[in-house]
C-alpha cells in the first residue's frame, strides 16, 4: 500500500511578518495596516485577515501576495 506525502496547504491569512515582507514597512506599520483592514471590514480584533482582503484593500494582486508567502 502506497503512502500519500501530507500536503502543505496554502495558507489564507496574513500575519503582520507578512505583510512586512509584502510592503516593505515595519512591524508595527504592518499591524496598523491590518487594523485598518480589520476595521473596514466591521472585524474584531482577534479575526484574521484574508489574502482576498488585503488584496482588495491594498490594490495588490493576489497572485503576487500568494508570491511573497511561497518564499
Amino acid at each position: 500500500m502506497k503512502t500519500v506525502p501530507h500536503q502543505i496547504p496554502a495558507r489564507v491569512v496574513l500575519y503582520p511578518k507578512d505583510v512586512e515582507n509584502i510592503t516593505g514597512r515595519r512591524g508595527r506599520t504592518a499591524r496598523t495596516l491590518l487594523n485598518k483592514i480589520r476595521t473596514a471590514l466591521g472585524k474584531s480584533k482577534d479575526e484574521f485577515v484574508t489574502i482576498k482582503e488585503f488584496s482588495l484593500f491594498t490594490g495588490i494582486d493576489e497572485e503576487l501576495i500568494k508570491d511573497f508567502l511561497q518564499t
